[in-house]
């Protein structure tokens, strides 16, 4: 079995969506030892900016007519869907940047969403259980100044549970700029109470992933 893995934190180091990605991974590893976790990392090895355009032109284009490029960027695309369609159970840890979707999760989605069968035309991935880790350096939750600011869990929902049909649960933790942004310094103890409210999802939603595969093995 094997347990899918993608970070888009560009500061692995000090990762807060890293650090709850790995609450996840090790229930998953505890209730499936001889597992394999596959990780994608799209801060070390990103997905180049061109290759949604030339896999899209590649597919307009006859196979003999193609360039290298268009060639190389369809060779990637089916490759990261294999991944996926390979895995019994999907990770992904993507944060909040500039109140938008990281833009290497973006281009990686775009990319692998050129490949026939997790097209629009169709999903391979509907009914796989997944989770989406998301962290947020302020807090844009209802009744807040910046509410409505988050312009990138929403999305992410959107493609990974309606548009592939995954089974989506989602570990959300704001504030994660308090204690780094001075402006931010008030709001310590709701933020300490955020994170150990984060941790706790990661921890059940690692514990779901690991039964929900365990009773599909059954």
């Amino acid at each position: 079995m094997t347990l899918f893995r993608l970070d888009a934190s560009i500061l692995p180091a000090t990762s807060a969506s890293r650090e709850l990605g790995d609450l996840v991974e090790a229930e998953w590893t505890a209730a499936h030892p001889t597992s394999s976790v596959l990780r994608r990392d799209l801060s070390a090895d990103p997905v180049p900016a061109t290759a949604w355009r030339d896999a899209v032109q590649g597919g307009f284009t006859p196979e003999a007519e193609r360039t290298d490029d268009q060639r190389a960027a369809i060779a990637l695309a089916g490759t990261f869907a294999d991944e996926l369609r390979g895995a019994e159970a999907l990770l992904f840890t993507v944060p909040l940047y500039n109140y938008g979707v990281s833009q290497h999760f973006k281009t990686w989605f775009d990319l692998v969403y050129t490949v026939p069968g997790i097209d629009p035309q169709g999903t391979d991935l509907r009914g796989k259980p997944a989770t989406l880790v998301t962290v947020l350096g302020g807090n844009y939750a209802e009744g807040t100044p910046k509410e409505g600011w988050d312009h990138s869990t929403a999305w992410l929902r959107r493609v990974l549970e309606d548009v592939w049909g995954l089974d989506l649960r989602i570990v959300q933790r704001p504030f994660t700029l308090v204690g780094v942004n001075p402006a931010l310094d008030a709001f310590a103890e709701p933020a300490a109470e955020l994170k150990r409210s984060a941790e706790t999802d990661a921890v059940r939603s690692g514990r779901e992933l690991a039964e929900l595969r365990g009773t599909q093995v059954a």
